[in-house]
């Protein structure tokens, strides 16, 4: 087995776990530490290079960095990484003289963004730096997409959606509002350079049984929500049944809580371990005392003379991977609203099936997964337009990477031609036992977040739920990272095998040992190696007696107190930087810079 590394074979190395499972990188550690210092203005940018949205992301996003957090696998509860960014975004200065230079001399190329959504809001802040004019097409009145109109003002607030959206809009991005593009055969007319098409999945999926169309009392979940947030809908019936149990169903039952709503029931077809919904959802909506239904299928919609009075659902029992079921019995729930949050779809009748654009099997645009571009040249997607569904972060990955696109694409180079992202490993070593970092344990547990009174927040629909951490919870909450970019790097030849880092290792990560297949080399580690997904490290042979340093990721904690054992200098603890390439910049060194 070979050693894994950045820059050399004798080093063991492992990129920042949270900062690859976000699929719009950022430096997580790094803005934590920022947080910790006070330097909350800092910590913003860092974050807002890559993640854009820093204040609406830090109330609104699924965290895939934070499953991946490596404090989960001591304590079982990852630093909350999400909370903390609001934390940065909510007491930040005035950022003004920080965003940006935008060029007085314009490039000549004018781009097209189709959509006022994330995606396109980020295409648009990373090309208009370039020089690029870039006109946006908005059907509504008012920016935003589906950060508006599907994420109630009780999870993000009017003031934090508008602060960020302007800072971009503010670059001199042209808006055109009540602009809703009917062809784009048309819009090709208009002679734009590139076109960028970020309009979300915007219809809801149906429920096509008896009944459905008998009444004006079953609403799709999104086309509701829609309505509320631009003022048409204010009230809803006593009986609530939302069907599905996604996180638009757990926005619709919170927000029927609002409205008057008093019996509300979420029908859920499995077992609770198979919800889509995120665990904190399915708490928030709970604690307003929203009931969760497992195991019922929706049969048909009762009507009697016109009117809906409730729905009929066959109850199930499944198999333990919850594939097979069998009806127990049918069941009868009253309702005098249902609505429907199964899912979303792409819609696409504006565009032209003459035109150069593929469409699929499922009636969506054939769009390539690196470039954003589709089969027609000079045409990018990017967010739920590009893929269906998936959320705020991945929006923001793909109009980063439509950007860098769009720029190769005007500037008459190869769209496929992708900068390398760039990875720097600095010692932290400043003496014999001086460390730049620390690596102390904190044994503190994860934060609660503080919640705005039961009584109060039903009161208003714009009453945002969620206080943010307190500036204690935020001190004690930072001091819970372990400093996972923090790296080990092993020099074999350095390697004098006495055992030093073996002995001092807290969680017995580290075995010198014979090589040989990884199968039989796992039975002969420290410590039983559970988590065979993880890789193992191995060096090179040491120089005494050929036998390898093995570590297993997967327990190493990161504390470093195998280089400050180590008489050698065979270990050192390194720094990993993460440098991101965008659009018309090689890399991003924001992490340096900060």
């Amino acid at each position: 087995m070979n050693a894994t590394d950045v820059n050399n074979p004798n080093y063991f190395h492992k990129v920042v776990d949270c900062q690859w499972a976000c699929p719009a990188h950022t430096n997580v550690p790094e803005y934590i530490r920022l947080i910790a210092q006070g330097r909350y203005t800092d910590a913003y940018m860092l974050n807002r290079e890559s993640n854009v949205f820093p204040a609406i992301l830090g109330r609104t996003c699924d965290r895939p960095c934070e499953p991946a957090c490596r404090r989960g696998r001591v304590d079982g509860k990852p630093v909350a990484i999400c909370r903390l960014k609001r934390v940065a975004a909510d007491l930040r200065d005035d950022i003004t003289d920080r965003l940006p230079k935008i060029p007085s001399q314009k490039n000549g190329k004018r781009i097209a963004c189709i959509g006022a959504g994330p995606a396109s809001l980020t295409v648009a802040n990373d090309l208009m730096p370039l020089g690029y004019e870039v006109v946006m097409f908005e059907k509504y009145d008012r920016p935003g997409g589906l950060m508006r109109t599907n994420i109630p003002a009780f999870r993000l607030p009017e003031a934090v959606l508008m602060d960020e959206i302007n800072q971009i809009l503010g670059m001199g991005v042209e808006i055109r509002y009540n602009s809703d593009i009917t062809s784009m055969q048309a819009l090709l007319a208009e002679g734009f350079d590139a076109i960028f098409v970020g309009t979300g999945a915007p219809r809801g999926k149906e429920l096509d049984i008896p009944g459905r169309h008998d009444t004006d009392r079953i609403h799709i979940g999104i086309d509701w929500l829609e309505s509320i947030a631009f003022g048409h809908t204010d009230s809803v019936g006593e009986n609530v049944l939302i069907i599905g149990v996604g996180n638009t169903a757990m926005d619709c039952c919170r927000s029927s809580c609002r409205l008057g709503g008093k019996d509300i029931k979420v029908m859920a077809r499995r077992p609770r371990g198979f919800f889509k919904a995120s665990p904190w959802e399915l708490e928030d909506a709970e604690e307003e005392g929203v009931e969760i239904l497992i195991n019922h299928a929706p049969v048909r919609f009762v009507i009697e003379n016109g009117k809906l009075i409730g729905m009929d659902f066959e109850r199930l029992e499944w198999d333990s991977q919850a594939k097979k079921s069998k009806t127990l019995e049918t069941v009868f729930l009253p309702a005098d609203d249902v609505i429907l949050a199964i899912g979303q779809e792409n819609a696409f009748p504006w565009i032209e099936r003459d035109i150069g654009i593929e469409f699929d099997k499922w009636d969506m645009p054939v769009v390539d997964e690196k470039t954003m571009q589709c089969t027609r040249a000079g045409i990018f997607f990017g967010g739920d337009a590009a893929w269906g569904p998936k959320n705020i972060i991945w929006a923001a990955e793909h109009g980063h990477q439509a950007a860098i696109s769009i720029h190769n694409y005007c500037q008459a180079v190869p769209i496929t031609e992708r900068l390398p992202q760039g990875m720097n490993l600095i010692s932290q070593k400043m003496g014999i036992s001086e460390w730049s970092y620390h690596n102390d344990y904190n044994p503190s547990k994860r934060q609660k977040m503080q919640h705005v009174d039961l009584t109060r927040r039903f009161q208003q629909m714009n009453i945002e739920v969620e206080l943010g951490f307190s500036a204690e919870q935020t001190a004690t909450e930072v001091l819970r990272c372990m400093n996972c970019d923090i790296e080990t790097a092993f020099v074999a030849p350095r390697c004098i095998e006495c055992d030093a880092c073996i002995d001092i290792c807290p969680v017995q990560c580290l075995t010198i040992t014979r090589n040989g297949e990884e199968d039989d080399l796992r039975q002969r580690l420290s410590a039983p190696a559970i988590n065979l997904t993880q890789d193992l490290y191995v060096s090179d042979p040491l120089p005494q007696t050929a036998r390898i340093m093995a570590k297993d990721e997967d327990l190493c904690v990161h504390c470093g107190l195998c280089a400050e054992r180590c008489p050698t200098a065979a270990w050192d603890m390194q720094k990993f930087e993460l440098l991101i390439p965008y659009a018309g910049r090689p890399v991003s060194t924001a992490c340096a810079t900060a």
